[in-house]
């Protein structure tokens, strides 16, 4: 067993997506034809027509983000995967999809330039019942070493954003999110990412980019999220 965790490439194994046998847990294959690149707006990850850097509601009003990534829309087979990850505690799937979402055009860029990459954390609650959280994983999995766990803190537990109109999303999570005390001085002027596993409207990442640029002044925020809601899709906290 020892043998497995330090030399994970030795033994064999299936994909996850297409069950074949011997294969890395998602093999080429199935993330060329499930992650396709796809010209998206930099500012909010939703589909737009190629050569559109934003699409008009970030046009209009700008958010807090100068640039999000995601790897993929959030449907079968990811929202699988994820649920996975999130919910039945198969934290080893961590890595191979941080490696998914490394994969998406612009990501292993971001993460070479940002000085900072921060998880974004969840409610106390939530945190104690599921005893880990998934993006503190992708994150550590992305950039080992620059992902500190407890800078940017959850001090509000908001009800579940399930149900809620974008608007009302954005009021669930207003004010939800601060910088640990003595953290202005390492962000300030520096280059942060955010990571989570899936964005749905953006309310949550906007209002932590947000708390991030009141408090600190970062020089740049980027998100990363593993995948995009692209409709009106319930997505489980």
């Amino acid at each position: 067993m020892l043998a497995r965790l330090l030399f994970p490439g030795a033994w064999p194994s299936r994909c996850a997506v297409c069950q074949r046998w011997p294969a890395q847990t998602i093999c080429p294959a199935c993330a060329a034809r499930f992650a396709p690149a796809q010209a998206r707006c930099e500012t909010c990850a939703l589909p737009v027509a190629p050569g559109v850097p934003r699409c008009g509601a970030c046009l209009a009003a700008p958010p807090p983000l100068e640039r999000c990534l995601v790897a993929a829309a959030y449907q079968w087979p990811w929202s699988g995967l994820i649920a996975r990850l999130k919910f039945q505690q198969d934290v080893g799937l961590a890595g191979p999809l941080a490696a998914l979402l490394r994969q998406a055009p612009g990501v292993a860029e971001a993460l070479a330039q940002a000085d900072w990459v921060l998880p974004m954390p969840l409610a106390r609650q939530r945190l104690a019942e599921r005893g880990y959280n998934p993006a503190l994983l992708l994150a550590r999995a992305l950039a080992p070493g620059r992902c500190p766990s407890a800078w940017l803190l959850r001090v509000r537990d908001t009800p579940p954003q399930r149900g809620l109109s974008r608007a009302e999303r954005l009021r669930n999570v207003r004010g939800a999110f601060a910088l640990a005390p003595g953290r202005v001085g390492a962000l300030q002027g520096r280059r942060v990412v955010l990571i989570d596993d899936v964005m749905t409207t953006g309310a949550t990442l906007n209002e932590a980019a947000r708390t991030l640029r009141e408090a600190a002044a970062p020089a740049h925020v980027t998100a990363l999220a593993l995948a995009r809601t692209e409709a009106r899709t319930e997505v489980p906290d």
